[in-house]
């Protein structure tokens, strides 16, 4: 089912979500709606908290060499953590909570991630390059934090002032 993404400024996308506790059928429910939602909206990864549920979940689903998603490559996250981090790398980034607005951000080149699987099994996978940035960008969502919060002071300003346009033109 797809479900309604947060949009900033929405206060409930700046908290802190919890730990998953229960692997059951309500958990795998919520996974396959965060994936229905993120592929319907044309995104690549997408964390509970964009859908307004403050549980420490994930999924992200890359484009491969073709230029599709396959479901087969969707990865799921549950209560990751980074463990270890290498390099730094510039990636333009962008978020289905903020729409339309993409910025240059500094991340790790490289991540290593413990994380739980929908069954409950512990994973620790290593991921570089665009997978290292996709997989900061969601956690940084699990932590209450949003990508445009990495910006530079003037380019966060320039933001504000643009989103305050758009957001008055809806009304």
């Amino acid at each position: 089912m797809v479900r309604e993404i947060l949009t900033y400024p929405n206060p409930k996308l700046r908290e802190v979500s919890k730990d998953v506790t229960s692997f059951d059928a309500k958990l795998h429910a919520l996974l396959d709606d965060m994936y229905d939602t993120m592929i319907e909206r044309g995104g690549v990864g997408l964390a509970a908290i964009q859908i307004g549920v403050e549980l420490n979940a994930v999924v992200i689903n890359p484009v491969n060499e073709e230029g599709e998603q396959k479901k087969e490559d969707l990865i799921e996250f549950i209560n990751p953590q980074i463990i270890e981090s290498d390099g730094t790398i510039l990636f333009q980034e962008g978020c289905l909570s903020v729409p339309s607005v993409y910025e240059d951000v500094e991340r790790f080149e490289k991540v290593k991630v413990r994380f739980f699987d929908r069954a409950g099994d512990e994973c620790v996978k290593e991921y570089e390059g665009f997978m290292s940035v996709a997989v900061q960008h969601e956690i940084d969502h699990l932590r209450g934090r949003l990508f445009i919060e990495k910006l530079s002071y003037l380019k966060r300003k320039k933001f504000e002032k643009e989103w305050k346009k758009k957001l008055k033109a809806k009304a």
